[in-house]
This record gives C-alpha cells, structure tokens and sequence, in this order.
C-alpha cells in the first residue's frame, strides 16, 4: 500500500539531483508506459509524487504493468503469451501462460553487438585483488561449447545440474549452459560441509556435479577432494562430475575436466521453455529440519530482476556490478542477473576482509564498480575499524552503495555518507531467498533517510498488517504482499501437495504471502525493516524488534556482536536475554553491563532492557551469515539440539551446545 507523500518530516540524508532523475530509466519508462499504456504521467518537480503514483498504478493495474514492463525492457517471447497473468491466487498464480523463452539467450544478448564482444561480461577477481576479464564473445562462446557437451551427457529439460563452487567464472558458464539446455540449476559454496550440501542435493537428485579441487579464503587454501567424494559417494543420481582445478590437482578417477567441455567453438542453442519452466532451485537457511528447496521459474525470474536491475538499481551497458556473495546465496543468483541488463558483473572469489577490513573497497577501486553491494555486517565492521573508504580509494566511479542481509543501522547510513561520499545514494535493500528478489529498496529518484529503505518496489503491494489482517501506516506490521509476484516460488521440491509451501507463507493470512518480518510503511512512503517476526521480541504486549537492539548494543566498541531471544517461560513469565561476543580485550565488568543497559535504556527504552547480559564465545549463524535467533530460542526453551535446529545448516553447531545447557539449567 503506497500512500501519497507528505512533504514533511525528517530532512533527508541525500536526494537525487534534476539530471539524475531526469537520467533514471524509471522516469524513461514512466514517461513511455504513461504515452502507451496509461500509465500515470510524472509530476513535474515532484519526484516523490511521480514515483508514488508509479507505484499504486503498478499493483492497481498488475497485468497492465507487467505486459508494459516485458516491451519495454525487450523480452524475448519465442511463442506469444495468451495473457499476462491467468490466475491471481496465491500460491498458484499463473504468469504469461503460452509464452516461451529462455533466461540465458537474454543474459547473453550483449554478446551479440559487435561493439560490445570484446567488453568485459565479467571481471573474476581473488585474494590478489587483480581483476580478470571475461569478454562477452568468450562467455558465449564458453555457454555454447557446454551447453552442447551437457546435451551430449543427456541433460535434458527438467533435469537438475549442481554446482560445488566458489563464485568464478566457472560457475556462471555452468549455470547459463544448464538454463541453455532447459535444466534446473543448484548450487552450494565450498565452505559449506558434506552434510549440508548433501542436505539440499538429495532432495533434488542432481545428474551433473560441477565441482573443485579447493578454494582460497583468508589467504590459505582450503582443500575439497575428501568432500567432493563425499558428495559422489552420496548423490547415487549422478551421471556426471566436472572436475575444475582451482588448485592445480589432477581430475579424480572418473571425473570430466572442465577445460575439455568448454574448448569448442560452439554457437549456444537455448532451449525455448514455459514461462513457469525451472530455473534453479534456492534453499532456505533450514535452521530446522531440511532446508526448504525453493523452485523459481526461468520466466518469473527474468522479469522480475530486469525490472529490479535497470528500473530500481539502474543498472545497463556501461555499468560495472558488485555484490560481495558467495554461491549459496540468493544475492549471487542476483548478481549474475547483471548480465541480463548488459553489465559487467564482478565475481569476488575470497573473504570480505582479506588482507584488512577495507578489502570490498579496494576491489570496488580497481573493477571501477558503479553500483556497489555488500552486507549490512560488514558496513558497521568497516565503521568499528574505523575504515576511511572515500580517504584511501577512488570511489568515483560508484553512484550506489547497496545493503542487504539484515537492517543497515542509522549509524551504519552516517558512516557511508561521511567516510565514503556525501553524494552517495545509499540503497539499504530487503526481500529474500523466497523471491530472490526484493519488496522494498531502491529508488533512483528518491530521496534517502536515515534508518530507511527508500519504497516498496514496483509491481509488489507490499503492506503492513496488524493481527486481525488490517493494514497500518506509521505503525508497526507484518510484513505482507498481497498480490502475487512473478518471482514467488512456483513450488518447492519434494512438497508434492504443496503443504509445505502454504504452511510457510499462507498459513497466518490465507491467500496473502506473509513473510516473517516487522516492517513500517511511514506516510511518506518509505519503509523501516524491524527484524524477524518470528523471533519477535514481546514484553507486556510490546513487540519490539531486535534489529534494533543490535543496532544500539554493537555501537560499543567492547562488542563484536550480540543475540537477543525473547523466550515465554512455562510459568508464563517473559525471559530475555542479551548474549555478547566480545571485541578482544573487553571484559564483562560492572562497568560494561551498566554501560550496556544504560545505551539500551536511554537509545531505546526501558522495555528493550534485557534480563541478563551473557558473555558468549561466539556468535551461531546461518551457512549464509544470518544470526540464528529462533532455534536458539528453542534451546532456551528446553527443546533438544536434535530437535531445534540442523546442525549442517549452522556455521559452528558446537556453539548451539551452550545454549542447550542454559536451557536445562533453567528448566
């Protein structure tokens, strides 16, 4: 629900200028829709009005937009559509039913002006922080010589192909040759351990595997080889293994080497798919029980981030793409999404802070990135380091910082606008794996505040419900989408009734996505994250996020992180707990917890107080970095390990043992 802006309140921390606005390909495609389709016509001088009737127009007239949306952005139909969306229910709606197409013909487009072949399509960068470029001929040529030698292995459409891999190259050849042929992508990063991967392989019974010997990280190599027959041992579906030598050792008996499958000179052939057809298969972090194997679909995809890259992140040829990721996250499934729109994608192939903390910055420097994309985590790690960015490199070329993972602090928008540029539009961004997309983020023609996410995006009805389903501005809600996205899971796998897939966004409001996080809608039009809903923080009726917990507590230098859990007792009583990692040196005195409990009282309120401050040795996270807030609660609760969480989608599950016993204690 998008409400007409007021033009009162805060001051903005920065605001686009008349020729950026002017520049923005959303205002060249409000004009265009406005001239063809009946689109709203931009209010002149008024940049918030213009985008604010954009944007009720896009969910009022969904079809309307999204066949507007498809022109103007040149999809490729190689059999027309019969209509743009046959069946608004959710789940099940029906998008572009007739239609066929294929991702990866869109995703080399490029490639097939002979200005561009020579540009770069990618730009593989390691530890060394020396880019590497991949032009766009090679990167079709290299999709063509695969995509053949996948046919020729019996890839047909349908079937899955997974990738062990770490974010090079190599992986997007994979994955566009596996679209190419119709087949179903998956993917996990090398970090992750035997049992994880195995936990969301099995479930899709992969044919080919695409793996490597080892990965660099930290400045070390870090070996596979045991895993990779680990993987084989366990995956009896395989027909195929694709050894890439990373680490320079030779193909274990029985696997294919990568450099012979991409040798020839081979023109791709794209396999015209459904609209619904699968694309890959994404998993949920699977805290507890098996990860949730999330299908989206080749069509759905498309659409929704060509609309996400060049209206929201304007993103287009000329363009240079960052986004610090791995493999087992949605956001690299996004990144390659770069290609789509005719950008240059930077693949970074190593950890975020090696050799220093300021490491993202200095690849962003020397790949001459645009847009530039990282984690909230790692903005407010930069900013306790006391990283000078805008001091100690050249950030010229970068017109966007986006954020995403978890909130990005007020401080952690400070930071950026003081130490990286005071002309920088700061793009703190939200969605999730469910659409490997985003609700609400970025907006090139308007202005950012503090603490907010610039607007709910186009085509998304995005809301705040109360309890009892009303919506609510200014006030703190559900996060629901109350019209379906094209994005949205077409199933998951192995969930042949579809349970499990209503269980997980359908269950609370029948027929309305509810996602699990507590937003604010402000009448201004812009959006505030609040953290999980599921992990609710509730003191006397009070929900409170803790997001922004965090958000206070990690301003200390004596913390490195924390955990807040908000646990009902069996005697109806309220237990909250603040758990503290922390910063070398610190000690957990006196003076520490009253200085900790002072911050909260007076940042916050006296509600946010915790009952207890624990010291913890660490931190527990998701494989893909998240903090693990509501098995632990179930620890504390008294649930047993085995029951509250898998341990393979837990970064260090020795560290869950701690909570395990503090719940015993106080049972």
């Amino acid at each position: 629900m998008t409400t007409a802006p007021q033009h009162t309140g805060p001051e903005p921390l920065w605001s686009p200028g008349p020729e950026r606005i002017a520049r923005a390909q959303v205002t060249r495609f409000q004009e265009w829709a406005a001239e063809r389709h009946g689109a709203p016509a931009a209010v002149p001088g008024d940049p918030a009005a213009s985008y604010a009737a954009l944007h009720r127009w896009s969910v009022d007239e969904l079809e309307t937009f999204w066949q507007a949306f498809t022109e103007w952005s040149g999809v490729r139909f190689s059999q027309p559509y019969e209509r743009v969306l046959a069946d608004r229910s959710m789940p099940g709606a029906r998008w572009f039913p007739g239609a066929a197409l294929n991702y990866a013909e869109h995703a080399l487009r490029a490639a097939e002006d002979p200005a561009r072949a020579d540009e770069p399509a990618l730009l593989a960068v390691d530890e060394t922080h020396e880019p590497r470029p991949v032009t766009w001929a090679e990167l079709r040529r290299q999709t063509g010589s695969l995509a053949a030698e996948l046919r020729r292995l019996g890839v047909r459409p349908g079937d899955r192909v997974s990738g062990y891999l770490p974010n090079i190259p190599q992986a997007v050849v994979a994955f566009l040759a596996t679209a190419a042929v119709g087949g179903v992508w998956t993917s996990c990063a090398p970090d992750f351990g035997a049992r994880s991967v195995l936990d969301r392989f099995q479930q899709v019974e992969p044919v080919v595997l695409f793996t490597v010997d080892g990965y660099r990280y930290g400045g070390k190599e870090h070996e596979r080889t045991g895993t990779v027959a680990e993987l084989r041992a366990g995956l009896p579906t395989l027909r195929a293994v694709v050894h890439i030598p990373l680490l320079g050792t030779p193909a274990p008996e029985g696997a294919l080497e990568w450099d012979a499958l991409v040798a020839a000179d081979t023109e791709p052939v794209f396999e015209q798919v459904p609209f619904d057809h699968p694309l890959w298969v994404l998993y949920s972090s699977g805290t507890t029980g098996l990860p949730k194997a999330i299908v989206q679909s080749q069509g759905g995809i498309l659409v929704e981030h060509l609309k996400q890259l060049s209206l929201h992140c304007d993103l287009g040829p000329g363009d240079r793409f960052f986004w610090y990721t791995s493999t087992g996250w949605m956001m690299w499934n996004f990144l390659v999404s770069g290609l789509l729109v005719g950008a240059t994608v930077v693949l970074y192939d190593g950890s975020p802070g090696h050799p220093d903390t300021g490491a993202q910055w200095r690849v962003a420097e020397r790949t001459g990135a645009t847009l530039y994309g990282t984690s909230a985590a790692y903005v407010m790690a930069c900013r306790k380091a006391e990283v000078h960015p805008g001091r100690d490199f050249d950030l010229s070329r970068v017109k966007c910082v986006a954020t995403t993972g978890s909130p990005l602090p007020p401080d952690g928008f400070r930071w950026l606008h003081d130490e990286v540029a005071e002309d920088m539009w700061i793009a703190s961004v939200s969605g999730g794996t469910d659409v490997c997309s985003c609700f609400a983020g970025a907006v090139p023609t308007l202005p950012v505040h503090i603490g907010e996410l610039q607007a709910p995006c186009l085509g998304t009805d995005l809301q705040a419900w109360d309890p009892h389903g009303k919506p609510v501005v200014d006030e703190v809600g559900e996060l629901v989408v109350t019209a379906p996205m094209p994005s949205m899971p077409v199933r998951f796998w192995n969930d042949p009734d579809g349970t499990r897939y209503r269980e997980s966004y359908f269950e609370m409001f029948p027929g309305v996505w509810r996602h699990g996080d507590w937003i604010t809608l402000t009448s201004r039009g812009s959006v505030v994250i609040h953290g999980r809903s599921d992990s609710t923080l509730n003191r006397q009726g009070v929900r409170m996020g803790s997001a922004d917990i965090y958000e206070v507590v990690e301003r200390l230098p004596e913390i490195r992180e924390s955990l807040v859990i908000g646990a009902e007792q069996p005697d109806g009583g309220y237990w909250m707990p603040l758990f503290v990692h922390l910063a070398p040196g610190a000690r957990l005195d006196d003076a520490l917890l009253d200085r900790i409990k002072r911050t909260i009282r007076e940042n916050l309120s006296p509600r946010h107080v915790p009952d207890e401050v624990i010291e913890v040795p660490a931190i527990p996270h998701t494989l893909t970095g998240k903090r693990i807030e509501v098995p632990v609660k179930r620890l504390l609760q008294g649930t047993p390990l085995e029951k509250a969480v898998n341990p393979g989608s837990v970064d260090d599950a020795d560290l869950l043992k701690f909570y395990e016993e503090l719940g015993k204690k106080r049972r």
